[in-house]
């Protein structure tokens, strides 16, 4: 196990080893001096030497010195026991790790080619170990992105050039594909050079790989601008004529993908505000070649109205703020209504007119207009949907035309698709229509200028004609 290039380093006492050595050789001439020279003595016989006066004082030195020299090794002999045991215990713990750890530990060389991988790797690449060392680390990663972002990422985020986080696609033995999350680091040598790489690699949660994707969607659909913008008209239900405008976004993307579900996928990974402003931006300039006597309604969460931004939006629009309603969606719950009646008030100064969508369809709305006291209230489709027919709706109806003219709120009925709806809407006194009966949202600018003439639908003349023709 290679374990010094994986930033594992023992503690080897190559110093320590060294000195050892040369006090056990020095212990021993010590000893044979020392023996040679005293046990003749023992006998009394002469040592093999002569000694004079003065040469017994070296003597005595040399006896005393073996104590000193044995207590040194001994402390030595007790340093490099503990060091070795600690060294053992490192690897130990080391080999237990890269044993049971659920991440792929790995290291390569300055080649690319695999020089350690853990038993992990077998989990998440279906490899074993023995299998991929040797092997060019792009055999299981995608070598190309994974470089590039390397580049990318220790050139913005790291001075020592590690990396962590990095996303990319693990190959497995059996042909499928993973996505991986992979962190590492340059392995170096005593004099710092770059000789290969260490690091881990785990395999990335499917919902976490699901919100990455959609993250990227969104972002690549803000970028890029890949939007439209629609405008459905709506008709004042006394002439027929086009008094205003509804801006529908619309997504450049596959089918199947609403604008409900790219601003609830936005919304799921925290892009909510920046698609809605993209969308803003699109709609706002789309509106420029919309007749200027039409007045233009644009669809903001509570949360944009707080978002300062707005007004720097509307006001560098290029329409003037008497053309603007804003109608404020129920995206989210509204938990404190004075910050947002307020953010309203400084609009309402500028001229811009609030509307308030989909009333009547719960509690919420109509919270909505008792907090808001909107210009513009829009009844949903669901009260409008067999108004004709269903008594309980007419009075609802009844009531919200009354309620409309106490607040001096103009009343909007929306999703208008038959002549009975219709002519029930109007009889009940609503000011204005929308739905595909009075006209269909359109990309076309020519279908905008269309608009400045009042139509008249086949089958059923408007109530104004009716009045003009008797």
């Amino acid at each position: 196990m290679p374990e010094e290039r994986l930033g594992f380093r023992r503690h080897q006492s190559v110093l320590p080893g060294r000195l050892g050595h040369w006090l056990l050789v020095l212990i021993g001439l010590e000893a044979g001096v020392a023996v040679s020279i005293s046990v003749p003595h023992l006998f009394g016989d002469e040592p093999w030497m002569v000694f004079d006066d003065s040469s017994w004082v070296l003597y005595l030195l040399a006896l005393a010195l073996i104590p000193v020299v044995l207590w040194a090794a001994w402390a030595l002999v007790r340093q490099q026991q503990r060091e070795r045991g600690e060294a053992f215990r490192m690897a130990r713990l080391i080999d237990t790790m890269s044993t049971a750890s659920r991440e792929w530990l790995w290291a390569t060389g300055p080649d690319g080619r695999f020089i350690f991988c853990s038993p992990a790797c077998r989990d998440l690449t279906g490899y074993d170990s023995a299998e991929l060392v040797g092997l060019h680390f792009s055999l299981v990663i995608a070598g190309d992105d994974l470089a590039a972002a390397v580049r990318d990422r220790v050139a913005s985020e790291s001075e020592d050039g590690s990396w962590s986080g990095l996303e990319s696609v693990c190959r497995r033995k059996n042909g499928t594909t993973v996505v991986v999350e992979v962190s590492g680091s340059p392995l170096r040598d005593s004099a710092g050079n770059a000789v290969g790489f260490e690091g881990s690699a785990r395999a990335v949660a499917p919902h976490v790989v699901a919100a990455t994707k959609v993250r990227g969607r969104v972002e690549a659909m803000i970028a890029d601008h890949a939007l439209l913008t629609a405008f459905q008209p709506i008709r004042s239900l006394d002439s027929g004529s086009v008094i205003g405008a509804e801006a529908l976004s619309r997504f450049l993307s596959s089918p199947g993908n609403s604008p409900e579900a790219w601003f609830a996928e936005a919304e799921s990974v925290g892009l909510g505000l920046e698609l809605e402003i993209a969308a803003l931006e699109t709609a706002l300039s789309a509106a420029r070649g919309v007749p200027p006597f039409v007045y233009v309604a644009f669809n903001v969460s509570p949360g944009l109205c707080l978002d300062p931004r707005l007004v720097q939006l509307l006001s560098g629009a290029g329409v003037p703020a008497r053309r603007i309603v804003l109608e404020v969606t129920e995206r989210h719950p509204v938990l404190d209504y004075g910050p947002l009646a307020a953010a309203l008030s400084g609009l309402r100064r500028d001229g811009i007119g609030i509307a308030v969508d989909d009333a009547g369809a719960g509690f919420a709305s109509m919270r909505h207009i008792l907090q808001l006291k909107p210009d513009v209230i829009k009844l949903d489709r669901n009260i409008i949907a067999g108004i004709d027919s269903d008594l309980g709706q007419r009075a609802l109806g009844a009531a919200m035309v009354g309620f409309a003219t106490q607040i001096g709120a103009v009343l909007v009925a929306e999703g208008i698709e038959t002549f009975q709806e219709l002519e029930a809407a109007a009889d009940l006194g609503m000011s204005a229509g929308q739905g595909f009966l009075l006209g269909r949202p359109t990309v076309r600018p020519e279908d905008w200028t269309s608009w400045r003439e009042k139509p008249a639908l086949k089958g059923r003349p408007w109530r104004a004609n009716e009045a003009a023709d008797g």
